[in-house]
């Protein structure tokens, strides 16, 4: 059997800190703790004139991928409550097959 594990798409991601929020509800975390925490990798102005402006949602060791939502057959919060929805869970092979097809701006976390 294999794990479970999150794709994360960090080229949608929004920073609008929904994962975040369900995560620390649902773990009952205090708001200085994070379950997954989203950075910002500040907005800059490359050489080509384009823009650079990334969120990164990324997992702590607080996540245990909601092993008791997942075990009743529901998402992690995170991914539940992700509105860019950059956020899917799967198995590690599943997972691996999507950053295959995407190997830039996206990444797999297995706790």
């Amino acid at each position: 059997m294999s794990h479970g594990a999150i794709y994360i798409d960090f080229e949608f991601c929004s920073g609008c800190h929904s994962c975040e929020i369900a995560c620390r509800k649902h773990l009952r975390i205090a708001n200085d703790k994070d379950g997954i925490k989203v950075l910002e990798d500040r907005p800059y102005q490359q050489e080509n004139g384009a823009w650079h402006w990334d969120y990164i949602a990324y997992p702590t060791e607080l996540c245990d991928l909601c092993e008791d939502r997942v075990a009743e057959g529901k998402l992690p919060s995170c991914v539940q409550a992700c509105q860019a929805k950059v956020l899917e869970f799967g198995t590690i092979e599943e997972c691996a097959e999507k950053l295959k097809k995407k190997p830039k701006k996206a990444a797999i976390f297995v706790p």
